[in-house]
């Protein structure tokens, strides 16, 4: 995406999403949408996905036309990769897509709210780098406990819920530090220095 990205590429991954989920609460009783909280999704992924851009706007209300659309969306492809895996009914075909989707979709993620941290803190590359890593971290834990409550605790993935977490979390973390290190080193590219 280019530095200047135009809203419209955000535009259509949220409303990618957001019709991908009301097709899954439209129609349930579909085997791939079924037990995996669309209600919930429907309401939760919209307002993470604005999040940053609503929080973008609150704070520089006067530089509308800098706005970072490149961030926001990276920040917005997880959601739409994950609703898009269940509507083509990936998850449970493929055996390896949950694994990837953790890895991958961390890595755009965090390469989003990589480049939203990059524009505002200050310091050596290192601690940038632990900064994002670190976040992402913590994004993949919040984001298993989420799934736990909404939809695990009480369904038919119990049995191998402890297993499935530690990986997707490692996963989360492994892709979170991947896009730490893209972040970090093209930021040091950039400047012209490597700051120790």
């Amino acid at each position: 995406m280019p530095r200047r990205s135009q809203p419209w590429v955000f535009l259509a991954v949220l409303a990618a999403t957001e019709g991908q989920l009301a097709v899954a609460v439209l129609f349930p009783h579909l085997e791939q949408f079924e037990g995996k909280a669309f209600t919930a999704r429907l309401i939760a992924y919209p307002v993470m996905i604005l999040a940053a851009p609503a929080w973008w706007f609150l704070k520089n209300r006067a530089r509308t036309a800098d706005a970072p659309w490149a961030a926001f969306s990276l920040i917005a492809l997880p959601f739409l990769v994950d609703v898009t895996g269940n509507t083509l009914d990936l998850y449970d075909t493929i055996e390896w897509w949950d694994d990837a989707n953790h890895l991958v979709n961390w890595v755009f993620l965090m390469a989003g709210v990589g480049l939203l941290m990059l524009r505002s803190v200050r310091g050596p590359r290192w601690a940038s780098w632990w900064l994002i890593a670190g976040v992402g971290s913590l994004l993949a834990l919040g984001w298993e406990v989420g799934e736990y409550y909404a939809f695990i605790r009480g369904g038919t993935e119990l049995a191998t819920a402890y297993t499935d977490t530690l990986g997707d979390m490692v996963l989360g973390t492994i892709g979170a530090a991947i896009a730490a290190t893209m972040l970090t080193v093209t930021a040091a590219d950039r400047s012209g220095s490597v700051r120790a």
